[in-house]
């Protein structure tokens, strides 16, 4: 099946990734969102994105425009898939929200079109019950930031047919990136494996057997780990972390799972990292310079 038209939904930081990636792979794509600045904003960040890559000398001005001009946006979900040949999903990591959406989607898409989901913990299958095509959903996890990451995490629900699966796999080959295919249980395998390391170190801090920059030190120097788990955390959003935690503890029943009392305590107090601008390091807008947040200073 040839996929051209592709209709992401949501304009937040993955979103615009992955329309960024999209576009300048030479499909036709349509960003939804039904917030008219949040577009607004994420066109800028795909242009500045663009440059950079001009800058590095990875992209020309000339391919530059032609990502542009293949990109357009839009705050209706109905007309926005009207066309699409491949929808993805990209809101905010929560269940009533994305089963919301993917109905109007059903509703609204060709009947030949394939929903996808860029979610990094919710359940395929769950999604797939409310449409009326549950062999064409499939999950499609890229990684952030999707201009730079290899990897996207495919996911088969339990009736996502081995058709769209080979779609998606091959679409994943098209822009470059490395696609895994997993099954549909709670985390897949990313989160699955990251979360539980992530909230121990969390416990770690937690319970003061060492402070956030022996912890991350570790990780980085120890088990050669690009980033430390509490900085990553604080880069994925440690109320992200929450809910995936939530997601497999649910699932699984298993205490081994449970969030750490201090996690749950950063989310409450709107500490969830770069975005709100300190987790367990203080971040300074427009800046890549970071320091330990004040409160977690010996």
């Amino acid at each position: 099946m040839a996929l051209k038209n592709i209709t992401v939904i949501g304009a937040g930081t993955m979103g615009n990734g992955i329309a960024h990636v999209f576009a300048q792979t030479g499909f036709r794509v349509i960003l939804v969102d039904v917030n008219a600045g949040q577009l607004e904003k994420a066109v800028q960040t795909i242009r500045k994105n663009l440059d950079r890559q001009i800058a590095k000398g990875s992209l020309t001005q000339e391919q530059k425009q032609r990502a542009l001009a293949n990109l357009s946006t839009h705050t209706v979900i109905a007309t926005g898939v009207a066309e699409a040949d491949l929808v993805i999903e990209a809101a905010t990591e929560n269940i009533d929200l994305k089963l919301s959406i993917f109905t109007q989607v059903d509703q609204a898409a060709p009947v030949g079109a394939i929903l996808a989901s860029n979610t990094s913990s919710i359940s395929i299958t769950k999604i797939a019950a409310v449409t009326k095509r549950p062999g064409s959903v499939i999950g499609m996890h890229f990684m952030n930031p999707v201009p730079v990451m290899k990897l996207v995490e495919i996911i088969n629900g339990y009736a996502t047919s081995q058709e769209t699966t080979d779609t998606i796999v091959d679409l994943s080959k098209q822009l470059g990136k490395i696609p895994c295919v997993v099954n549909d249980y709670p985390g897949f395998i990313a989160n699955r494996i990251l979360m539980p390391m992530i909230n121990e170190a969390i416990y770690s801090l937690y319970e003061g057997i060492a402070d956030v920059e022996a912890i991350d030190t570790i990780m980085k120097l120890g088990m050669a780990h690009p980033m430390g788990p509490l900085q990553l955390a604080d880069f994925i959003g440690l109320d992200v972390c929450l809910s995936i935690l939530h997601v497999l503890y649910d699932g699984f029943g298993n205490t081994k799972y449970a969030p750490c009392p201090l996690l749950v305590n950063m989310v409450t107090a709107g500490k969830l990292g770069v975005k709100s601008g300190e987790g367990f390091y203080q971040y300074k807008q427009d800046s890549k310079d970071w320091i330990v947040s004040e409160r977690f200073r010996k």
